[in-house]
Order: structure tokens, then C-alpha cells, then sequence
């Protein structure tokens, strides 16, 4: 029970550690209206804009990676990475004394390790939550000390020792997405009845996506079998007029471009097929709704943990993936053909997806810290 109780949440540097902390937050706010919340992140990452916007009280250390790359540059950051780490311990320290939890959870990124290290050595309550099929070095590092070790994909466990067995939770996921209806969604969006590939690299864009959609859409509109939606990112701004220049007619119906997708409970809730990396808060996603996918990983994601997360859903059936190295737009077409073609390959791959939604994954968290809080 967390009932007048005091909690810490650290998490920091990408939205894939901010907003399952910020869900599982807005959960305990929901069960419990007397407990107190005070998130630790870093000035200069997005929960300094996040969580403040979410309405909770927010501190900062200094805290940073280090580069893996030893030239001259790298180095440097290296060293300005070492001053971080005593800082951020003592730092750390001094607003756990001051805020007194009953139990501190970190979420992933830099700013876990120095904050839930300090509680840990301070006696108090400690657990950790893992989004990834594989782990990243922090949480690896994290589970040999903490009270609770929980987890978004079973497969993380084989990569870490904790203390106590390991508690899988399955990944947050936004309430909107939960109650998102493909009719009225698709209603909203003016589409018909012709599938919708909905295709994606992240809010900055994916630049191999891009060129690989870029030849799919405008190889394949014509053929007026589906409705396309591609995301470009915001760093790709002249994709519409390049597939205009290969003869694409960008006010059919069937071609819908954004920069952005703001709107991505109701494109998700519409779609039949998303195309996309393999962030675990998207596949997490895709698992609640039950979508088949197309999975492309970032081959540069640390310890190439998207990959891990992709082959999680490959392996039961719910997704394709195709590496980034052996992408060609050819490929993906005879993919996306191929699924087209097989309504019944579409439905099994959804049904698959969804067997491995968990959708009360906040809840669960909520559970486990009530039962190790002081």
C-alpha cells in the first residue's frame, strides 16, 4: 500500500524511459491522492519539459553517457562524464535525505543509476523497471542491488542477476491508445475501406525508412490497394516534394505525409501494417492493439537492444523484421505485397501481437512498490 507514502521516480533522456514513469506516476496519483512524488532527471533532456508538464515536483543532477567512440572528442566527453558521476552521487544523496521516500524506482537512462545507487546504499527501498528485451548496463548493473527487478519482456531475465527473481510487468501504455476504435478512428481520418500502412522512424525520422517508403509510395499508389500514411520525422521536410518529383500524386486519397504524428492513437487504432523501428514503448503499443508489423531496428540502439525487442514479437509470430543492413525498398515491397495479399497472414499476426499485451501493466508496478515500501 502506498497510502500517504513518498516515492521517487528517476528516469530520463528518452520519452522510451519518461512516459511508462509518468503512466505509472499518474496511476499512483489515481490510487492514492495523499502519497507524495518527486521525479529526478537531468536540465537538460525531455523530462525537464515532460514531467513538469505532467504536474510533479522535478530536481536535476548533473549526469551523462559515456562515448564509445575514443577519438579526441570522445574522450573529452569521457572526462566531462567522470566530474558527472562524483557530482551526481552526492547530489543524488542530498535530495534523498531531504525528500525522505519509503521507495525510489528508476526507469531506465543515465539518471537511474547515481539516484537509485544512493537509495539503495541508504537503506531505503529500491526497484528498477526495464523496457527492453535486452537490458541496458545501468539496469544490468542496477539488479544485483535492488529490492524488485521488473520487466517489460521475460527474455530480459537471461542478461541480469538480480538478488530476487525478476517480476515481468509488460511496458506501460498511454489510457488513449487502450480505448482507441478502429471504426471511428478510421472515420475520423476519412479513410475507406483499402488497408492503411501506417509508416514511421521517430520523431526526428529515420532516414533508411524514409528512402525505403519513399520508393514503396511511389512505386505502389497506383495501384490503389491501400492507403498509405508515412511520418517523416521532423528532420525530412523535403520528402513530400521528392515523391512528387517521382511522379506521385500527393492529392489522392490513398498518400496521406506528416511531419508528425500527434495524433497516434487514432493512426495506430486505424491502421492494418505499421512499418517502423523497434522502440519497446511502440511495440508495447502495437501489442495492446493487436497490429502485425514490419520491423526495422536501429542498428545503433545500445547493445543493439532493438533488435532483442523485434525478434521478441518475430519470434511469436506477430512481426517481420528486416535489419537495417539488409533493407531495400524491394525487399520491403515484396513484404508489404506479400502481407497484402494474405488478409488471413494480417489477422494471425495481430492475433499474435495482441496474446502479448499486457494491459495493466501500471497497475502491476503500483503492486510491487506498495509491497516493498517501508
Amino acid at each position: 500500500m502506498l497510502n500517504g507514502k513518498k516515492i521517487i521516480f528517476a528516469a530520463g533522456g528518452t520519452g522510451g524511459h519518461i512516459n511508462p514513469a509518468l503512466a505509472v506516476a499518474g496511476e499512483v496519483r489515481r490510487q492514492y491522492p495523499d502519497a507524495k512524488i518527486l521525479f529526478i532527471g537531468t536540465a537538460e533532456k525531455m523530462e525537464a519539459r515532460l514531467v513538469p508538464a505532467a504536474g510533479y515536483d522535478f530536481k536535476t543532477i548533473q549526469i551523462s553517457g559515456f562515448n564509445r567512440v575514443l577519438n579526441l572528442n570522445g574522450i573529452k566527453q569521457n572526462i566531462k562524464t567522470l566530474s558527472h558521476l562524483l557530482k551526481s552521487s552526492s547530489q543524488a544523496k542530498k535530495i534523498i535525505r531531504e525528500f525522505a521516500p519509503d521507495v525510489v524506482i528508476g526507469f531506465g537512462g543515465y539518471v537511474s543509476g547515481p539516484v537509485v545507487r544512493a537509495a539503495a546504499k541508504l537503506g531505503i527501498p529500491t526497484a528498477i523497471h526495464e523496457q527492453n528485451a535486452f537490458p541496458g548496463v545501468t539496469n544490468k548493473t542496477l539488479a544485483k542491488m535492488v529490492d524488485a527487478v521488473m520487466l517489460t519482456a521475460e527474455q530480459a531475465a537471461q542478461y541480469m542477476q538480480p538478488k530476487n527473481p525478476v517480476i515481468v510487468t509488460g511496458l506501460p501504455v498511454r489510457g488513449e491508445l487502450l480505448e482507441a476504435d478502429r471504426d471511428i478512428s478510421r472515420a475520423e481520418l476519412g479513410l475507406d475501406e483499402k488497408p492503411l500502412i501506417l509508416s514511421m522512424g521517430g520523431s526526428l525520422g529515420a532516414k533508411a525508412i524514409n528512402e525505403a517508403m519513399l520508393e514503396v509510395i511511389s512505386n505502389r499508389w497506383q495501384a490503389n490497394n491501400c492507403t498509405f500514411m508515412h511520418a517523416t520525422g521532423k528532420d525530412c521536410k523535403d520528402f513530400p516534394e521528392r515523391l512528387a518529383e517521382k511522379g506521385a500524386d500527393l492529392n489522392t486519397k490513398n498518400i496521406i505525409v506528416r511531419d508528425y504524428i500527434n495524433d497516434m492513437h487514432r493512426c495506430l487504432a486505424a491502421a492494418d501494417l505499421v512499418i517502423c523501428r523497434a522502440g519497446a514503448s511502440s511495440l508495447s503499443e502495437f501489442q495492446a492493439l493487436g497490429k502485425p508489423s514490419i520491423l526495422i531496428p536501429y542498428p545503433f540502439a545500445t547493445e543493439n537492444h532493438q533488435f532483442h525487442n523485434a525478434k521478441a514479437l518475430a519470434d511469436k509470430g506477430a512481426a517481420i523484421v528486416i535489419e537495417e543492413k539488409d533493407l531495400t525498398s524491394a525487399k520491403l515491397m515484396q513484404q508489404i505485397d506479400t502481407l497484402l495479399e494474405s488478409p488471413g497472414k494480417l489477422d494471425s499476426m495481430g492475433r499474435a501481437a495482441k496474446s502479448m499485451a499486457v494491459t495493466d501493466a501500471q497497475a502491476r508496478i503500483v503492486e510491487v512498490l506498495g509491497k516493498i515500501a517501508k
